[in-house]
């Protein structure tokens, strides 16, 4: 087998692996959230790798710590804890797929962030997926038809949120190496989920501790997943596989909460991924050299 069939082999094992990874986690949430609040699964799976993660960054010397952006660093963290504490407020009251999906429309969210915050303009042809994604989002978003769902919305703002987060990450990895944006986020998510943690903290019993140190764990082994999936294969070979973790957690909606996707849920994940791996492979041929481009597809961020 020639090295560029196996990796890109590895690049599509380790993409189906992230998925997998994040639809356990998902179930896993659900599932313990019954027991204690969002907002403790939410802080110590953030304390978990924080400390985890420590040890490694002390070793090298603390100019592994200096940065120029401890702005930029505190605007990605809070976005992706906002990602993360909404999109598991969604999972308590809406089905598994649908909250998994809303999530997943970071892609189609991305060129709305960049033309908010940095005025870039795309080419029309790029905003047809785009469109296409929000129709999608719309359809979701009105499951019985009627009124717009509220825990809907707080699954579409997890989306937007991770949006944001990629947006940030994109522009620290420029100047910033991959440890310290990953401590840095684990960091500064940990501090703006500890007052809500404090505020809502109640009892565990035993036996969710070990459901909580999964869920911290499987942050930490789908950052891995993807960024080396990244490194074997394209977006264009990735970004599709990624989307199957919305089948796999749509699958253990069913299994385990008897939780049936609605006609609108089908059709709205049609839209969004379609948009979604429209607009990676439009962006395929250019890859940016600076913070101005939305290249979304290519930023190894669950979070």
């Amino acid at each position: 087998m020639q090295q560029s069939t196996l990796h890109l082999f590895l690049g599509a094992f380790l993409a189906l692996a992230t998925a997998m990874t994040v639809s356990l986690a998902t179930a896993a949430t659900k599932y313990t959230a019954e027991f204690v609040t969002v907002e403790q699964i939410v802080f110590i799976q953030y304390l978990f790798c924080s400390i985890v993660m420590l040890p490694f960054l002390l070793r090298r010397g603390t100019q592994t710590f200096r940065t120029d952006h401890p702005w930029l660093h505190l605007i990605r963290g809070a976005a992706g804890w906002l990602c993360f504490y909404t999109y598991y407020l969604a999972l308590e009251r809406i089905p598994l797929v649908d909250a998994s999906l809303l999530r997943n429309t970071a892609p189609v969210c991305v060129p709305v962030i960049f033309l908010i915050w940095k005025g870039i303009r795309l080419p029309l042809l790029r905003w047809l997926p785009v469109i296409m994604g929000f129709i999608g989002i719309a359809v979701v978003l009105k499951p019985q038809g009627s009124l717009i769902s509220f825990w809907h919305l707080i699954g579409l703002l997890s989306g937007i949120t991770l949006a944001g987060s990629i947006v940030t990450t994109r522009t620290l990895a420029l100047t910033e190496p991959t440890s310290r944006i990953m401590f840095y986020y684990f960091a500064f998510s940990a501090l703006c989920s500890l007052p809500l943690a404090i505020t809502n903290w109640q009892p565990m019993p035993l036996f969710t501790i070990p459901l909580m140190a999964g869920i911290g764990i499987s942050i930490w082994l789908t950052m891995w997943f993807y960024t080396r999936a990244y490194s074997y294969a394209k977006a264009t070979v990735i970004s599709p596989i990624s989307y199957s973790g919305v089948l796999f957690t749509g699958l253990l909606g069913w299994l385990f909460w008897g939780q049936l996707p609605a006609a609108s849920a089908l059709v709205g994940a049609m839209l969004i991924v379609s948009g979604g791996i429209w607009s990676v492979y439009l962006g395929r041929e250019k890859q940016p050299v600076d913070s101005s481009e939305p290249d979304s597809a290519t930023i190894p961020t669950p979070g």
